[in-house]
């Protein structure tokens, strides 16, 4: 097996996120489904940006924030991810980078412009986004680094990478390469609404293809089609070496052959934003999980740092991980 150079690598949308707080007037008055990611045009985008009172922009995408934070506890990551060579383009590439991720991607010189995902904060902390792909969807196989993902203990798969076509490619091609050469994959269900539109194919990857399944009780019951979350919870067991589905408030269960762990959600400080408690958890776990901790353990991890972000404004913490993790495990 080749040498292992980084813990996991992240294959995802690059962009850079717009929040803002909002309220459900402004939700319904737009006609945005809330709690929910929408895929919207570029005209779109640009219209509803102009009604965002003060925003804050950082660097984003659902894996790059979790590779992003298992940097920040000390592992080692690699994030691949399309760009255009423009402003938000060098953002989100010197942040990334500032946060300790190997990032090599080409930056698309002449196609759209970089992605931005535009992110109402409602008062209840749940975050509606606005998601416009931009140069996300020229990813393609030819940005698949060959050497990064078989020097990689874990590729990590967001599930929105399904909606460009291009991008699909570069996932089939990433998660091929991984498992010949005998490198764990998984993968995220991102959205229950993401799941709808690509139900079939996902059922395919987590069946044959996913050795590691992260979702939200939303995702699980929208992939089985099931109202009852213990049924869809039955329907996924045995089809992944390692099930980890996150409940909010009632916590996580993580389940692996016959075994299930029930894991109560870690005290957050203050619930302030939730954007990016599901990419946190995942961190959180499989930073645990490549560091060669018990199933339990990574749970708890992942419950730490997802209390964490929900404390802070956006889906990057403020906080010295490491410190957290430190001071919550000791307790």
């Amino acid at each position: 097996m080749t040498e292992t150079k980084f813990d996991v690598v992240g294959i995802g949308n690059a962009i850079v996120d717009v929040l803002s707080n909002s309220d459900d007037d402004f939700i319904e008055k737009h006609n945005l489904i809330k709690s929910s990611m929408t895929i919207v045009d570029a005209e779109t985008a640009e219209r509803l940006y102009g009604f965002m009172d003060s925003s804050m922009e950082v660097s984003g995408g659902s894996a790059a924030n979790t590779i992003a934070c298992i940097a920040s506890v000390g592992g080692s990551g690699a994030f691949i991810g399309k760009v255009c060579q423009d402003q938000l383009g060098d953002v989100f590439t010197n942040d990334i980078r500032r946060a300790g991720v190997s990032y090599e991607t080409k930056p698309d010189v002449d196609g759209d412009p970089t992605a931005r995902c535009l992110i109402y904060v409602t008062p209840d902390a749940e975050r509606t986004m606005q998601t416009f792909l931009g140069a996300c969807t020229a990813l393609g196989p030819n940005d698949i680094d060959e050497q990064v993902i078989i020097s990689s203990k874990v590729i990590y798969l967001e599930g929105y990478l399904y909606d460009p076509p291009q991008a699909k490619a570069a996932f089939i091609k990433a998660a091929r390469l991984a498992k010949k050469a005998g490198r764990k994959v998984a993968l995220s269900l991102s959205d229950p609404f993401c799941v709808d539109r690509h139900r079939r194919a996902f059922v395919d990857l987590v069946h044959n293809h996913v050795d590691i399944l992260f979702a939200n009780e939303d995702e699980i019951k929208s992939l089985y089609q099931v109202d009852i979350f213990d049924e869809a919870l039955e329907k996924v067991r045995g089809n992944c070496d390692i099930i980890a589905l996150t409940r909010g408030s009632q916590g996580s269960i993580i389940v692996s052959g016959d075994e299930t762990y029930v894991l109560l959600a870690e005290q957050a400080q203050d619930i302030v934003d939730t954007t990016g408690a599901g990419d946190s958890y995942a961190a959180g776990f499989l930073y645990g999980l490549t560091q060669g901790k018990a199933l339990k353990m990574c749970g708890r991890i992942g419950g730490i740092l997802a209390a964490d972000i929900i404390s802070n404004y956006g889906a990057r913490s403020k906080n010295d991980l490491k410190v957290v993790l430190s001071e919550n495990l000791r307790g």
